[in-house]
């Protein structure tokens, strides 16, 4: 989604992130791809506009960011962290061929309990429902072929 710096500007005030141009040039970055990118995936869109920009601006940045509650960070396997800056209730699925990630937007999953008496007291905040699995490309490149026959 392209947000425009008034937009920016207003959800940073929101979420007490001081406004600077490479923070909203930052998230803008991210609130426009559904990819999921790594932080350096970022680092390399942003610095094409903002020549300036340091790597160590982007990763602070996505801390102040992730601390506020404006972007997510999705963990695939613990390798290397993806960023979302969709904030909104969904899921993913995940490719174990390519790490691509695609949003999943399904009321019924956002709804999903734990039986009591399975919790033992825990008091669940929230969940996030993630399917693993091959994508297209990667089952007609052969990937996963293994796990399917076993």
């Amino acid at each position: 989604m392209k947000l425009n710096s008034q937009e920016i500007e207003a959800r940073f005030r929101r979420h007490a992130v001081r406004v600077t141009r490479q923070r909203a040039a930052i998230y803008a970055a991210l609130a426009e791809t559904t990819s999921h990118p790594t932080a350096e995936d970022l680092y390399r869109t942003v610095k094409r506009e903002h020549p300036m920009m340091s790597r160590n601006t982007v990763y602070y940045t996505l801390g102040v960011l992730r601390q506020a509650g404006l972007v997510q960070e999705v963990n695939v396997g613990h390798e290397v962290a993806r960023f979302d800056g969709n904030v909104t209730v969904h899921h993913h699925l995940i490719c174990l061929g390519c790490g691509q990630i695609v949003d999943v937007m399904d009321d019924g999953l956002n709804h999903l309990a734990i039986p009591s008496r399975q919790a033992g007291g825990f008091h669940v905040l929230g969940h996030r429902v993630e399917f693993h699995g091959y994508c297209a490309d990667c089952q007609q490149a052969g990937l996963g072929a293994m796990e399917r026959r076993g």
